[in-house]
């Protein structure tokens, strides 16, 4: 799959990088999960074949600005608007996983006008705790980095895909390898998704597929408030999945996305 990579500098100084996959309209904009980059999605542009895709790195990850002066939700909605105005000249599908989910949620709320058809990958209207943040922070503060090579990380984090995706997207400098995002600046940009937003929810007008693993970070409780809470909201659960299924349920995650925004072209 060739990506044509581009940046774009918002407003408050901060540089956005993104990678435009060539393809049939309507364009696909994908967004990664906290502490990720759009790497770990390449599978999911390609489980698309034959649409155009915009894979973001969302401020403070990947090759994006790392330390950004603004964690706001206000900002990251801001970037994705940003990219969708510079590279589209019409609605597009968004998809987002974790964090990205919940800004692909409060981008379709913001600017319906931008947003045909809305993904969701293990979402909801926002919740956690400071403790959880700080707990966080405190994990990828204990990262002994640089670390000397990609072995080494392999070693220090585990063998699991999250691990594997956060070593695959290790930054090669003369020192070492080191994540390409900030501990203090994810523990600030979490810390704004945990404000609940069910009036932004609840306004989202795009038809929306929400996807939920078995073994994800949500109760069914959960889970089934905040689907009801959806104007036009459909379901999907996936088995031996976890947070970031996107990674360990692939191929059940690419054939939900898929069918579904498919279904929209053969409506």
């Amino acid at each position: 799959m060739i990506q044509d990579h581009r940046t774009v500098r918002v407003e408050d100084g901060t540089t956005i990088a993104y990678s435009v996959v060539d393809g049939a309209e309507p364009t696909v904009v994908i967004l990664h999960g906290l502490a990720g980059s759009s790497r770990e999605l390449v599978p999911t542009a390609e489980a698309l074949s034959g649409r155009r895709v915009i894979l973001v790195d969302q401020r403070g990850h990947g090759l994006s600005t790392r330390v950004p002066a603004d964690t706001s939700r206000a900002a990251f909605v801001g970037d994705v608007v940003r990219v969708i105005e510079s590279e589209s000249s019409g609605p597009v599908d968004v998809v987002g996983q974790s964090m990205g989910a919940h800004t692909a949620m409060l981008v379709a709320a913001a600017r319906p006008d931008l947003v045909r058809r809305l993904v969701l990958l293990e979402c909801n209207e926002g919740g956690g705790s400071a403790d959880e943040s700080a707990d966080l922070g405190e994990y990828f503060r204990s990262w002994k980095v640089p670390f000397a090579g990609r072995d080494e990380a392999r070693a220090a984090l585990g063998d699991g895909p999250l691990a594997q995706a956060w070593v695959a997207d290790l930054d090669e400098r003369p020192d070492g390898l080191h994540p390409r995002f900030d501990p203090d600046v994810m523990v600030a940009s979490i810390r704004d998704v945990a404000v609940p937003r069910w009036e932004e929810w609840a306004s989202v007008v795009a038809p929306t597929l929400v996807v939920y693993a078995d073994g994800g970070m949500f109760s069914e409780e959960a889970k089934a408030r905040f689907v009801a809470h959806g104007r036009d909201a459909t379901r999907v659960d996936l088995v031996g999945a976890s947070h970031d299924a996107h990674l360990d349920a692939f191929e059940q995650w690419a054939a939900a996305l898929t069918d579904f925004v498919t279904s929209a072209e053969a409506s």
